[in-house]
């Protein structure tokens, strides 16, 4: 897999800001796809609709950065909503994990808003999301693979890496969208490369994402979905 090479100092801005534009822009083709990929979606453990509708989250949301502060999306309440759906994930993936069976496991997840705070900063490297990164790092501990599967365009691809293992992730596999895969919709991409990683010879115990488009398509155990507040998170 490709690896990032530091860039010199005179260029770092200019790429930084690049990787943020981009990403933000690549991303939020997935908001479209996922209206349409609703239709026999898998089941998913998903985060309470309760916190995310507080009366108190537009006032709140005026300290939150990022396009997710313009759209009146409260950073705090985003956090807990995320880590009541880890909570609910981490003793399935220590179930999971304990009982591998001499089987190669894997763990999939999307980039934008599922492991990295991506519409929460204007910088780079974006921040990893803490609870998805500890249950992450703890499932490669016991043996699981991991890999990302994003919507993010392939010009990105060392930039990308680099921030993931910057904050901390394990990567095993990192796939980006190529030329060809731009004439697919979104679903249909991620669902061919989770096939891939299948026919590579590993179980996916959990596939991670915060909209539908990281989730349908079958060859996953188990789909976590993370909140995006109809669409207001890439």
């Amino acid at each position: 897999m490709p690896r990032m090479s530091a860039p010199i100092p005179a260029r770092r801005a200019a790429l930084a800001l690049a990787a943020t534009v981009l990403a933000t822009a690549a991303t939020a083709a997935t908001t479209t796809d996922a209206t349409a990929a609703d239709a026999g979606r898998p089941a998913a453990v998903t985060a309470s609709a309760g916190t995310s509708t507080s009366a108190g989250t537009s006032a709140l949301a005026a300290r939150t950065s990022g396009t997710a502060g313009l759209k009146g999306v409260d950073y705090a309440t985003w956090q807990r909503d995320v880590q009541a759906v880890v909570d609910q994930a981490l003793p399935y993936v220590k179930e999971r994990t304990g009982n591998a069976h001499g089987r190669k496991q894997a763990v999939v997840l999307d980039i934008d808003n599922t492991s990295l705070e991506t519409d929460f900063h204007w910088t780079y490297p974006t921040p990893a999301i803490k609870p998805v990164l500890d249950l992450t790092r703890y499932a490669h501990a016991r043996g699981a693979a991991v890999f990302f599967v994003t919507a993010r365009p392939g010009i990105l691809d060392g930039l990308t890496e680099h921030n993931l293992r910057n904050v901390g992730y394990p990567v095993d596999g990192l796939y980006v969208r190529h030329l060809p895969d731009l004439f697919q919709d979104v679903s249909t991409y991620k669902t061919a490369k989770r096939a891939e990683i299948e026919n590579n010879g590993y179980t996916i115990i959990a596939n991670i994402g915060n909209n539908t488009t990281d989730l349908v398509g079958g060859h996953a155990e188990r789909t976590f979905k993370l909140p995006d507040y109809d669409g207001k998170l890439s």
